[in-house]
């Protein structure tokens, strides 16, 4: 009898812009078919918690929520540290897979220009992430980040998560990459239109994916949802 899959802890982030004409958009990456886990489907960017989400450097680089903060609204069998590292693995994965940085209020004017250098220099691990925040002076603004949802893998499935979903606003300034080391497109869709995709079999997504759609179709303005969610990290 072989034993149980080992659980990694991991981040999503769900990216939400509001739409041109009204309502709001949701952020979707296809992963590459060669990928083990989700392999040519469609989701939102995030990964693994690594070391270096919960090391000291990184700590000092967060603003927005508290250790404390984030254990009440992970779970207490977490130390601070440890819950606190969900939310810099979210803002890490999503700079990396997608070139989106929510740091401090204003990258400034001397910053965005380097973003995709920066984005280049990490992806070689030229620059670790805690590196880059230290190299331009950031800090991850935690506090853009709401937390939405936890879902695990089932454990049947060779490669299981534990992961913790947040929705965040795209920053003004920025724009997602369209492509990435993880991601062989990119594309944004009202929650209702990418449901419809789905069912007809032209945007293939896990169910934790559409559960999260289904939740978000919901509301008919980017604000609400924000308003809905925001309050988490503040009990």
């Amino acid at each position: 009898m072989s034993a149980p899959a080992k659980v990694r802890a991991a981040a999503t982030v769900i990216l939400l812009r509001p739409a041109e004409a009204k309502g709001f958009e949701v952020f979707f990456t296809r992963r590459p078919d060669t990928m083990p886990f989700l392999g040519g489907m469609y989701c939102y960017p995030g990964g693994s918690i690594t070391k270096g989400d919960s090391s000291q450097s990184s700590l000092e680089r967060a603003v927005g929520v508290t250790p404390i903060q984030a254990r009440k609204i992970i779970g207490a069998h977490f130390s601070p540290r440890a819950a606190l590292a969900f939310w810099l693995a979210a803002v890490r994965e999503l700079f990396e897979e997608c070139g989106i940085l929510l740091a401090t209020e204003s990258l400034g004017a001397d910053v965005s220009p380097k973003l995709p250098t920066l984005h280049r220099a990490l992806l070689d691990r030229s620059l670790s992430f805690a590196g880059l925040l230290e190299q331009e002076n950031l800090r991850c603004d935690l506090g853009r980040l709401s937390y939405f949802s936890h879902w695990q893998t089932p454990s049947q499935i060779p490669l299981r998560f534990d992961t913790r979903f947040f929705i965040a606003a795209l920053p003004p300034e920025q724009t997602p990459l369209p492509s990435s080391y993880e991601v062989t497109h990119s594309l944004w869709l009202a929650p209702e239109q990418a449901m419809q995709l789905h069912e007809r079999g032209d945007l293939p997504m896990s169910f934790p994916t559409f559960a999260s759609l289904r939740t978000l179709a919901d509301f008919d303005a980017l604000e609400n949802v924000l308003h809905e969610y925001r309050t988490g990290a503040k009990n």
